[in-house]
């Protein structure tokens, strides 16, 4: 039986550091208080060997919990660790990455 590749990740590669230091991100819940039904997009993660892509809106830094639109088998919002995120591998064995040049919008306009 063949060994699966596991591709570690580097902190060295920007790609791989979900948060930029000194972003400022809302807090969960913050979007809702504020009545915003079309709340913004600020970092997109992604798989590079799979069709996996998560849209992070708000963001608990303690818990490392975030929650925002996930597209895979389905489309919906919802919430995602980013320390699961760190550890999955998708099929041939590629870390999930941060999309280095995806610029901020509104969820409804992720494809």
């Amino acid at each position: 039986m063949a060994t699966k590749l596991r591709f570690p990740r580097s902190q060295s590669n920007p790609a791989y550091v979900f948060i930029p230091k000194g972003m400022e991100l809302p807090k969960l819940y913050a979007n809702e208080q504020a009545g915003n039904d079309d709340p913004i997009a600020l970092l997109k993660f992604f798989t590079p060997d799979s069709s996996w892509t998560w849209y992070l809106c708000e963001y608990q830094p303690d818990d490392r919990l975030a929650w925002g639109l996930v597209i895979g088998h389905e489309r919906e919002l919802g919430y995602f660790s980013l320390e699961e995120l760190e550890e999955v591998r998708g099929p041939m064995g590629l870390p999930i990455e941060r999309d280095l040049h995806f610029k901020s919008k509104p969820i409804s306009e992720c494809k």
